[in-house]
């Protein structure tokens, strides 16, 4: 196979996991933005957590509800939970990497609050002590998975949202996180602060 036809190839595969996920996504979408604006209005915030590529992800709805999306509007409580280096290599070398986001959580989750956690297996293990942390701080869950949903599936609570792009390679999954990331930053404007004029 020549270059071009690797890059067509991608191409197509991408487009078909986003197809995909067109026709499998938007219930669970449409359900984690009414939550969240719930949890907004309610005056309560978002964490985000991730590892490597989904700590990006989860960097990203948390930098677009605090600054913008795509209008003008004022800020939305959210923080991603990877961004304080400090934080983050005290705890992994006092205790251990899985609970870099667990601890954090423990201190500043709140009831009300959403975890939003996004991991490509599902079987990372600082995410599913995140989780296992969000449930104990009595808050609800939107996960961000691929693949089977991994362990993070299996921990999800009646009121809990996994949103499981039907894909096994890790940079399909990773894209479509990112798509799913600007829905829900568009659908949480919408609800807000109403159709743009």
């Amino acid at each position: 196979m020549n270059l071009m036809d690797r890059v067509a190839e991608q191409f197509a595969e991408h487009m078909l996991t986003l197809q995909r996920c067109q026709e499998e996504l938007p219930p669970m979408i449409v359900s984690a933005s009414e939550v969240m604006v719930h949890c907004l209005l309610s005056d309560h915030k978002i964490l985000t957590c991730g590892n490597g590529g989904s700590a990006n992800i989860a960097h990203q709805l948390a930098s677009k509800m605090l600054n913008r999306y795509e209008r003008d509007r004022p800020a939305l409580p959210a923080m991603a939970l990877s961004t304080d280096a400090s934080t983050i290599t005290s705890i992994s070398n006092d205790y251990s990497y899985n609970e870099i986001f667990s601890k954090q959580i423990r201190a500043i989750g709140h009831e009300g609050d959403i975890l939003l956690a996004v991991s490509s297996t599902g079987n990372c293990a600082s995410i599913l002590q995140a989780i296992q942390a969000a449930h104990d701080r009595a808050m609800l869950v939107i996960a961000l998975t691929g693949m089977d949903g991994g362990d993070c599936a299996r921990l999800m609570q009646d009121t809990d949202i996994e949103i499981r792009v039907p894909a096994t390679a890790t940079a399909r999954v990773q894209e479509s996180h990112l798509t799913v990331i600007h829905l829900l930053c568009d659908l949480i404007d919408q609800q807000i602060f109403g159709a743009e004029i």
